[in-house]
């Protein structure tokens, strides 16, 4: 499983999910957005009470995992049986991670500011973050910038990688699921409180050992990069990634952060409220600039360099053994 993961995060690290294909057939993620959808409509009714709803976000969850894993089993079975399956498997698993995509949106962000102003960077930042930009000025859409790197790694890279490396295409079209569930229901508004509590628990849950892995690579890969600390990076992890909202978040924003010698995360708006949150680092917020977004993504490369590297490895190692 391990070998999948690795061969499928070099192909997404080189090509990504090209533009014509989404064009033709969608994204797994808007596959899975349409079912999450469809089950959100039918099964979480605003006449039903607050327990009802609970219970049905637990149905919905359960039974979109089914879903996906009996989707994506079958697929593992029908490589089994045809020349090539394996090269059809790798590259179906490449659909997963999101290396190629990410680091395209946060230097868009870059870009945008460099070449076309304020405004430009707050649009481009809008399409990868759920804040307010209305109100950003340029330190705060290099911090969106960075957060969103830094959290994202996390969540669409480290994340499925780990989990198909434990349970192939099964485990990670599973996680994408769960994660796409979270993102879609999620979150604490009026409708989806009771019926996405399920999704949101899960969610912390199955993203625990990504974000803590996100943070070591984040350290590791300071190393690299002349004016990073990994020694700040880790102080800032051990600091300050227990005091973020998310149970997650906070690891590979922390070691970013750190590493940078900057803040992350703090206070924001959203919806027009304003969220109160402890800051993760000890630098300052107003000198972050378009420099600092070109250094966290140099510091992403090294650190998914790592990932494809240490899932090298373990293929070997089990190979071997």
């Amino acid at each position: 499983m391990f070998l999948l993961a690795f061969f499928s995060l070099i192909v997404e690290r080189l090509v990504g999910y090209p533009d014509w294909l989404y064009r033709a057939i969608g994204h797994p993620v808007t596959w899975i957005g349409r079912v999450i959808s469809r089950l959100d409509r039918e099964w979480n009714q605003e006449t039903q009470d607050y327990a009802t709803r609970k219970r049905m976000g637990v149905v919905t969850l359960i039974a979109l995992l089914a879903l996906a894993v009996a989707v994506s089993l079958a697929l593992q079975v029908l490589s089994w049986k045809i020349p090539a399956g394996f090269l059809l498997l790798v590259v179906l698993t490449a659909s997963l991670p999101a290396q190629k995509s990410l680091e395209t949106h946060v230097n868009a962000v870059a870009d945008a500011l460099e070449h076309e102003g304020l405004e430009a960077g707050r649009k481009a930042v809008s399409m990868i973050v759920g804040r307010d930009p209305e109100q950003l000025d340029e330190a705060a859409v290099c911090r969106a910038a960075i957060e969103s790197l830094a959290e994202n790694f996390s969540d669409g890279v480290v994340a499925p990688a780990f989990w198909t490396g434990i349970f192939g295409l099964a485990g990670g079209v599973a996680y994408k699921a769960a994660n796409t569930a979270d993102s879609m229901i999620g979150h604490r508004s009026p409708r989806h409180e009771a019926f996405g509590w399920a999704a949101a628990r899960f969610d912390d849950l199955i993203n625990l050992p990504a974000s803590r892995l996100s943070a070591l690579l984040f350290i590791l890969a300071a190393f690299f990069i002349e004016g990073a600390s990994p020694g700040d990076a880790w102080r800032a992890v051990r600091r300050d990634a227990k005091h973020h909202r998310s149970p997650n978040a906070g690891w590979p924003e922390a070691a970013m952060a750190g590493a940078l010698g900057i803040a992350l995360a703090g206070p924001r708006s959203y919806g027009g409220k304003m969220i109160e949150a402890r800051y993760m680092g000890e630098g300052g917020t107003a000198q972050l600039n378009v420099w600092h977004i070109h250094v966290a993504v140099k510091l992403m490369r090294i650190a998914d360099a790592m990932l494809i590297g240490l899932f090298g490895f373990l293929a070997l190692v089990i190979w071997l053994v």
